[in-house]
């Protein structure tokens, strides 16, 4: 790997792999410090009442304890959010759901802190709660906010789907509910940080945006966010969970209050569960309608997102969801209305999907609908309505960018599965009935409109003669970051023994994003090319002095030096940085992805984010067995197809694919967060049930190539539209076997054994 220049388009071993399968990587729950304190919240236990006291004498006396902070301990606003600072750090006032922390203890050791924390008494008045978002909207509904239960309410307008209707041959209507999702990652909210005596406070976290962080900590805390110093190792998973505050504010005020000493908060699994953030439950209402021949014509969404106490991004999640209402379709006359609603359930936030996974499920299942409808095969439904570079999307965006969802149809139709599906189901053992399932998705990359979607790139020549990349966009496993080093090696020519990669440090590194939203590599990759280019520039132009060349021409780069050809003389890296000054061995470059609107959008209330113009697009294949006796679900075959644009490492788009297909196969056969009053009855692995590799089949992993021009060596990203296939294409295969419909997730044995 050492003597390997890594070339784009060609699969690369994982920079980071050996430090982490050797354990030399730390995340940040290996850092420790000598000591140190550790930190743990009180969470209040119910999902609605007023605060009339917080007892925390009991807890002050436990020995080991160093103190006990609650609201009124809390400078700034004692107000956290991304969007809307609507979240406090301690509640004072008011209990809004059952993960809400009312006090934060400091103690010399765990076992100290765990005893404090049973001692804290919490008085509350109880207050009547709502739980689902549709009853959270009527007048009479008890209110989560003053100001109202509505976070966000929009509508996306094109053409006129009610007239369209009258002149429909067929028109279905159904309505699909999916419940909250856990993230489930390995490495819990976790963080660890000291306060300087200057004041500054220095933070090494699990998290997707320590750029970001320093605004929410800043606000929340009153402090100047340019005093907060935040360092972002390698995340041990996150998939959304990690984008926001979730130890942040509540370390840093522990922080303040330590004294000097280091202090860690690390959750365990079931408060991660009670407190961390959630995939949104939804309720999605639809109408669509279609000519006999099966070209859909109209369409008509009701769509109610659970964002449970507090904003987080529960609007713009609503926002994906409605962009994505229509699927990866030609449907010319739309009306997508949709509600993003406060409730006393957990709090909802970004996930892998952001809003688009649970769209997915039903605009799929509705084509599937429409395929027995008509008595038509359902691939060629799809194929007759997918969109084609040029046309306009559901949400009236006309598609000037790669669009490669036909040629991913294309490539399952030709597969072995699909030609001899009728042979493969005849081959189900005894009280068995065997399935086959297709469906076609997509997602947005970026931010979208109104949203500064940019990234900053520095490259450097140290004076080891070393090419450092400097990385300010976090990596929680999806591989960006060996991405980027890739992409330097490939432009400078350097092996991977001559790359470093310094990972987000807010005051080493540039902002450049959040890891999210499918756009790190995007983003941070073509600032990153701009960088190289311009640090190329510079060391040829040097070198040519170095060796007294007239001007320069014929030189190349070289691992670790810059070779003049016509002549063989070469200058070695480190030569020409110990004579470069520090300006000359850096060269730092920005991108910033724009969205301009389309002027024929009719979009009605106020939408971060909307609309977005990138789209990568999939579509899946899957073969499944049903048990008759128990009504267990077997997953025996799955292919994945997906247009990310050229592919700049094979085996890491793999890597990707199969790890979206198996969180996705949780989210269809497995996952749901099982509520009463607010309350988690299942935190934690013993009852809530994920996929493990005895769950999880051989997934096959293909890629159709279009070439999107604005994107680095024509790629982008590709992290989030593996998740949105398996539940709809699991439903239609269950639907394909034993004929039931799935109108909830997950689709568990005892709902098929149900409806059997």
């Amino acid at each position: 790997m050492k003597d390997e220049i890594p070339a784009v388009g060609c699969s690369f071993p994982r920079f980071d792999a050996w430090s982490k399968v050797s354990g030399a990587e730390k995340y940040a729950a290996d850092v420790y410090a000598p000591d140190m304190l550790w930190a743990g919240a009180k969470r209040a236990g119910m999902a609605h009442g007023g605060i009339l006291a917080v007892h925390t004498a009991d807890a002050e006396s436990v020995p080991g304890v160093f103190s006990v902070l609650t609201h009124k301990d809390v400078p700034g606003t004692n107000r956290q959010g991304i969007v809307h600072k609507d979240q406090p750090v301690l509640a004072g006032e008011k209990v809004r759901h059952c993960g809400e922390p009312v006090a934060l203890v400091l103690a010399e050791n765990r076992e100290a802190l765990k005893q404090a924390l049973s001692w804290i008494q919490l008085d509350v008045d109880p207050l009547p709660g709502v739980f689902d978002p549709e009853e959270a909207l009527k007048p009479d509904a008890p209110l989560v906010h003053v100001a109202g239960n509505t976070l966000l309410s929009a509508v996306i307008r094109t053409g006129d789907a009610a007239k369209a209707f009258s002149d429909c041959d067929v028109i279905l209507e159904d309505c699909f509910e999916v419940p909250f999702q856990e993230h489930a990652f390995i490495e819990t909210e976790n963080g660890i940080a000291h306060q300087n005596p200057d004041g500054s406070l220095v933070m090494t976290v699990s998290t997707q945006a320590p750029f970001r962080d320093r605004m929410e900590i800043g606000h929340a805390l009153g402090l100047d966010f340019s005093s907060i110093h935040i360092i972002s190792p390698y995340l041990g998973g996150g998939f959304g969970g990690k984008d926001g505050a979730t130890v942040q504010c509540l370390l840093a005020l522990a922080a303040m209050n330590a004294n000097g000493r280091s202090v860690k908060m690390w959750w365990d699994r079931e408060e991660s569960f009670v407190a961390g953030y959630k995939r949104h439950a939804a309720r999605l209402y639809y109408k669509l309608g279609a000519d006999a021949d099966g070209t859909l014509k109209s369409l008509e969404c009701r769509l109610y997102y659970d964002t449970g106490a507090y904003a987080h991004l529960g609007g713009e999640v609503l926002e994906l969801g409605m962009e994505h209402a229509g699927g990866p379709y030609r449907i010319p006359h739309v009306l997508i209305q949709g509600w993003s609603v406060y409730t006393n359930n957990p709090v909802g936030g970004a996930m892998r999907g952001f809003g688009v996974s649970q769209a997915a499920f039903a605009i799929e299942q509705m084509m599937n609908r429409l395929a027995e409808k008509l008595s038509m095969d359902p691939l060629e439904l799809r194929l007759k309505n997918a969109l084609r570079r040029g046309d306009r999307n559901s949400s009236g965006v006309t598609l000037v960018h790669s669009t490669g969802i036909v040629s991913c149809l294309k490539t399952i139709k030709q597969h072995p599965l699909w030609n001899n599906r009728v042979d493969w189901k005849a081959r189900a053992g005894c009280f068995k009935r065997r399935g086959v399932g297709v469906c076609a998705v997509f997602n947005a990359i970026g931010y979208g409109r109104g949203l500064p979607d940019s990234a900053i790139a520095k490259v450097e020549l140290t004076r080891e003669g070393r090419i450092r990349v400097y990385c300010g966009v976090s990596d929680m496993g999806q591989g960006n970051a060996s991405a980027f080093v890739q992409i330097a090696g490939e432009m400078l020519r350097q092996d991977t023994g001559n790359l470093e990669l310094i990972l987000p440090d807010t005051e080493r590194t540039h902002p450049s994003g959040s890891s999210s939203a499918g756009r790190t590599t995007y983003t941070y990759g073509n600032a990153l090319i701009r960088a190289c280019q311009q640090l190329k520039e510079k060391l040829i132009h040097r070198a040519s002095l170095v060796l007294f060349l007239d001007e320069p021409v014929g030189l190349t780069l070289l691992p670790g030096r810059i070779r003049h050809l016509p002549s063989g003389r070469e200058v070695s890296f480190s030569t020409l940085a110990a004579m470069l000054p520090d300006s000359d061995r850096v060269a730092i470059d920005q991108h910033v992805m724009t969205v301009a609107s389309d002027g024929n959008l009719n979009a009605s209330g106020f939408i971060l984010g909307f609309p977005h113009v990138l789209f990568s697009y999939s579509a899946h294949l899957v073969g499944i067995e049903i048990d008759e006796l128990t009504g267990g679900v077997s997953v025996l075959f799955y292919l994945a197809v997906t247009d990310a644009g050229r592919i700049i490492n094979p085996q890491g788009v793999e890597q990707q694919i199969h790890g979206a297909v198996a969180q996705g196969l949780g989210y269809a056969l497995y996952e749901d967060i099982r509520l009463r009053d607010g309350k988690i009855l299942n935190p934690s692995f013993t009852n809530y049930i994920i996929p493990t590799s005895l769950d999880v089949p051989d997934i096959a992993s293909l890629t159709v190539e279009t070439v999107e021009s604005t994107g680095p060596f024509g790629m982008k990203g590709m992290g989030e539209v593996g998740m949105n296939g398996p539940l709809p294409v699991v439903a239609g295969a269950v639907l394909d076997a034993v004929g039931v419909w799935s109108n909830r997730s997950p689709i568990t044995a005892e709902r098929i054994l149900d409806a059997l």
